[in-house]
């Protein structure tokens, strides 16, 4: 029962169904029309998987847009028909083409705008021959498929994509928490990555947090128009949350990480502590990617002390340790002093961030 949930949680599964549920309704719906629509029922079954997309007002959104953008497609090759009935074919649908590219210029159609092309060359190929009639089935099916695929999109599990966002989150997560580690057992052999090195883990990172933020902006658009978003509210907005902080972490951490491969301040020689700059900031660094690693609280009784606690202690304490070590150094015009500095505040600014986050609820 519960792999069966975890099944249908998966958003290509529950698009898979919703399609072809709205593509099956529409499909029937268009046959019961009067002829000649009822001859033309794969335009609604088409209109039905045009409308199926990840939230219910994206596929609001596609309906209208792309039933707009066949509509002006089919005025385009009409227009453009009549006014070169002395011209030769090719060039008739070279114009009819050119002027359809035109008005997918159009913002309103956004990323629908290919359907006035592709309805322009439809047309004139098709439906030259009764623009009216052809006109009227083609977009009035389309039209039917589409609302039935929005409604089906509202009523049949309507989708929050809060699974993706989770998948998302976790994995920008534990990208980040292994770059500090990583970071840290470098320092502590004495070696940090070179700046080429460090680009490419940038990049991987970086293309981890865009998806995370895509995620995040997918969940916000399926909150609108959608019935069950008062009921996963409190969830949405923890994951936009932890989004937004995972994000500025990043940020922080990246600033760092510059810092210390650039200037190296554990090799300016503030050694003071525990054999060495680079032994305390590796701890440092070492204990706040724990954190990262540690978002919920997790335990189970009150009073009981849980892993995320214990995260949070060994990051000030390690915290604490840099900050004296900064403060005892007597190296204070030299860059790499400088270097430590901005570090320290960089992770007491993150730790601060990732502080007291919440356990997020079961996601559906």
């Amino acid at each position: 029962m519960i792999r069966a949930r975890e099944w249908l949680a998966e958003p290509w599964i529950q698009r898979g169904v919703r399609a072809s549920l709205a593509a099956g309704l529409a499909w029937q719906a268009a046959v019961l029309l009067p002829a000649p629509m009822s001859q033309y029922a794969y335009y609604a079954a088409l209109g039905a998987v045009i409308a199926v997309h990840p939230t219910v007002a994206d596929s609001a959104s596609a309906a209208w847009r792309t039933v707009l953008a066949i509509l002006l497609g089919f005025t385009v090759a009409v227009v453009v028909h009549e006014a070169t009935l002395a011209v030769p074919a090719p060039i008739t649908i070279a114009l009819v083409v050119g002027v359809a590219v035109v008005f997918e210029q159009w913002p309103v159609l956004r990323e629908h705008a290919s359907w006035v092309s592709f309805a322009a060359v439809l047309m004139f190929t098709v439906g030259a021959a009764d623009p009216a009639t052809y006109a009227v089935n083609y977009a009035g099916l389309t039209l039917l498929g589409a609302a039935i695929g929005v409604l089906v999109t509202t009523v049949l599990f309507p989708p929050l994509q809060l699974t993706v966002a989770v998948r998302r989150i976790d994995a920008a997560r534990a990208l980040l928490a292994q770059h500090l580690r990583g970071m840290a057992d470098g320092l502590r052999q004495g070696e940090v990555p070179s700046p080429g090195e460090w680009e490419g883990r940038g990049r991987q990172l970086a293309a981890a947090l865009d998806r995370m933020r895509a995620a995040e902006n997918v969940v916000a658009r399926a909150r609108r128009a959608n019935p069950r978003a008062r009921k996963w509210e409190g969830t949405a907005e923890r994951i936009r949350e932890q989004s937004r902080a995972l994000d500025r972490v990043a940020v922080l951490v990246d600033d760092l990480t510059t810092l210390v491969v650039e200037f190296q301040p554990h090799r300016r020689g503030l050694d003071r502590i525990d054999g060495g700059t680079g032994w305390v900031l590796a701890d440092a660094l070492d204990s706040l990617g724990g954190v990262v690693c540690n978002p919920y609280a997790t335990a189970t009784q009150e009073g009981d002390r849980d892993d995320r606690a214990a995260a949070i202690d060994a990051a000030e304490e390690a915290l604490h340790r840099l900050t004296t070590l900064l403060r005892s150094s007597d190296v204070a015009d030299d860059e790499g002093f400088f270097a430590l500095g901005a570090v320290t505040v960089g992770m007491h600014r993150a730790l601060d961030t990732l502080r007291d986050r919440e356990r997020t609820p079961h996601l559906a």
